[in-house]
């Protein structure tokens, strides 16, 4: 559970009590893309994916920046509506991942290439029940699959990646399947890009922005999509 302090004396204490972001950056490569890919529906506009990796500030802050991407937003899913609370989740108990719900146009990004990225620079997907600082199975690395096709490609990639031993040992990404996703409290959306500043932020997500732009600059955009535009900036 992050600690959270939201005024604007505190934002500027917590990132400048940091040392510079590129000191914590983890190398970071452009994984293969999967062999197999969902196909677009003609008739459909717009796709949803969930994924879960970790803190879902920067996993949102990640694919509001993918070009072909509506929307992006930060939640919960594994578990029941009753317990989709920050303070809930926190416990571990719920069943519950920090989770975040794309929104997409499959003829301008496919579902392959979500996955590609989600590999790639959202998360470490070897790390089983966290990711950095964050313990607990509620910072797991899940696929909450839509549907069955979905959870094929998923489950196809995550043994190409395995059988090519792409990050040296196994990959902890599990697939789970009719999985509801409940969005999270206003305050957590778009909070990388209303706080870029925040001490955690500036350590454990702002590198994975650049990497995303260096590895996949054909699917980098600047200017994110944002859940509450109005208070973006």
């Amino acid at each position: 559970m992050r600690t959270l302090a939201f005024t604007a004396a505190a934002l500027t204490a917590a990132a400048l009590a940091w040392p510079a972001a590129s000191s914590f950056a983890e190398p970071a490569r452009r994984v293969p893309a999967p062999k197999v890919d969902v196909m677009p529906s003609p008739t459909t506009k717009y796709e949803t994916a969930v994924f879960a990796g970790g803190c879902f500030w920067g996993v949102q802050g990640i694919f509001q920046r993918v070009k072909g991407v509506n929307n992006a937003v930060s939640g919960y899913a594994g578990g029941e509506a009753k317990t989709a609370r920050y303070d809930r989740v926190g416990s571990g108990q719920t069943g519950h991942a920090e989770s975040v719900r794309i929104t997409y146009d499959p003829q301008q990004v496919s579902y392959g290439k979500l996955l590609q990225i989600y590999f790639s620079v959202a998360h470490d997907p070897t790390e089983l029940n966290r990711q950095g600082p964050d313990t607990g199975p509620q910072y797991r690395s899940t696929v909450f699959a839509e549907n069955i096709e979905q959870a094929r490609v998923a489950r196809d990639y995550i043994v190409q990646l395995n059988q090519a031993k792409t990050f040296g040992k196994p990959l902890a990404t599990t697939i789970e399947m009719s999985k509801p996703f409940y969005a999270a409290e206003a305050y957590h959306q778009d909070f990388l890009t209303r706080h870029p500043r925040y001490g955690y932020i500036v350590i454990h997500d702002m590198p994975k922005i650049e990497n995303l732009k260096k590895l996949f600059p054909e699917s980098y955009r600047s200017t994110p999509v944002l859940v509450n535009p109005a208070k973006g900036g």
